[in-house]
């Protein structure tokens, strides 16, 4: 796969991800839902931390992580170009490229979005407000997508978990974590494919 084809891929999630993430912006308030089906629903959060949500205490803590992954995005264009330019495996360049693109995406939100939108606790964000409610490297990341696959109450005879409510899938994501999961995702299944050359790809295809 030439750079170009795994740059492209790169843009088109980015895209994805971003246009998902200003339209959830400026048509819900936090905490708003849609119900698409029993088991797929659009539901509006914002975390403060990496990605599935997962929360970090504190600005310095904020500030970090999102500097950690300006950091690793530098690294993994890296790895991107050096894979390419080593005639890399399409799993292991498709891969990285999600990854990237992922990364990426989580980016934007962290370092631009406290100061391009006010909060949007009573009413949709307004795009470029003059009240924004952050400042730079400091922004939430927009996480819509909710998957409650099954709700209900597990069995007396589980141990631990047994009698208590449950939902799977309970984690609410966004784009940008689908690709990341879905990069590593390869990385892991394929990984005799992905960490081989093109060459060796073909001839065990």
């Amino acid at each position: 796969m030439t750079l170009k084809k795994a740059y492209i891929i790169v843009v088109l999630i980015l895209l994805a991800d971003q246009v998902s993430k200003l339209y959830i912006k400026t048509n819900f308030i936090l905490g708003g839902e849609i119900h698409v089906f029993d088991w797929f629903r659009i539901h509006f959060i914002e975390n403060e931390g990496m990605a599935w949500g997962t929360e970090i205490p504190g600005d310095y803590g904020k500030l970090m992580l999102t500097l950690f992954r300006i950091v690793a995005v530098f690294g993994i264009g890296y790895w991107l170009w050096d894979s390419v330019q080593k005639k890399s495996s399409n799993y292991l360049i498709i891969a990285v490229s999600l990854i990237l693109a992922g990364a990426f995406g989580n980016i934007i939100d962290s370092v631009f979005y406290g100061v391009i939108f006010n909060d949007s606790y009573n009413a949709p964000a307004v795009l470029f407000s003059e009240n924004p409610y952050g400042t730079w490297f400091h922004g939430k990341v927009v996480d819509m997508l909710y998957f409650p696959i099954w709700k209900g109450t597990l069995p007396e005879w589980l141990p631990y978990f047994g009698g208590k409510y449950f939902t799977f899938f309970n984690a609410i994501f966004n784009i940008a974590d689908m690709a990341i999961s879905t990069g590593v995702g390869i990385l892991i299944v394929f990984n005799k494919k992905a960490f081989g050359t093109a060459e060796t790809e073909i001839a065990t295809s």
